[in-house]
């Protein structure tokens, strides 16, 4: 039996209205003063940004991941040092709030200026993708 064809269209805009949906959760999330749950959803935001990156440049189905580094790649996005060093970072969070140490060190980290620092430098990369992955 012959395999269906991907929808691609159908498949970038499932990861972009998710995306957009895991974005609002963040920002309710930052302003009800849960930063390290924020930042966690930013961190979905970005990987189904970075997930319909994936297919549109594949027009295959993305990668079960949770590494940005590793979809990005996927999505055949050329990034300079410090943009990898970002999606390690926003990577490693979500890891961090997802299995917190007993001491809870990264909630302590998750000050109200250090997650909108945070947001408004994922908002910005997955704004960046997002226009990339419409146009």
């Amino acid at each position: 039996m012959e395999e269906s064809q991907l929808d691609v269209d159908k498949v970038v805009h499932y990861w972009l209205t998710t995306a957009a949906d895991d974005l609002t959760a963040a920002e309710h999330l930052f302003q009800s003063g849960d930063y390290t749950h924020a930042l966690f959803f930013a961190h979905l935001y970005l990987e189904k940004v970075l997930k319909a990156q994936v297919v549109q440049v594949t027009g295959e189905h993305a990668p079960i991941s949770h590494n940005l580094r590793y979809l990005a790649q996927k999505g055949g996005l050329e990034l300079s040092a410090e943009q990898l060093a970002f999606l390690a970072r926003v990577t490693e969070c979500a890891i961090k709030t997802r299995y917190p140490d007993m001491e809870l060190q990264f909630k302590r980290q998750c000050t109200q200026e250090f997650c909108a620092t945070e947001l408004k430098e994922i908002k910005e990369f997955g704004t960046w993708t997002e226009k990339m992955v419409t146009s």
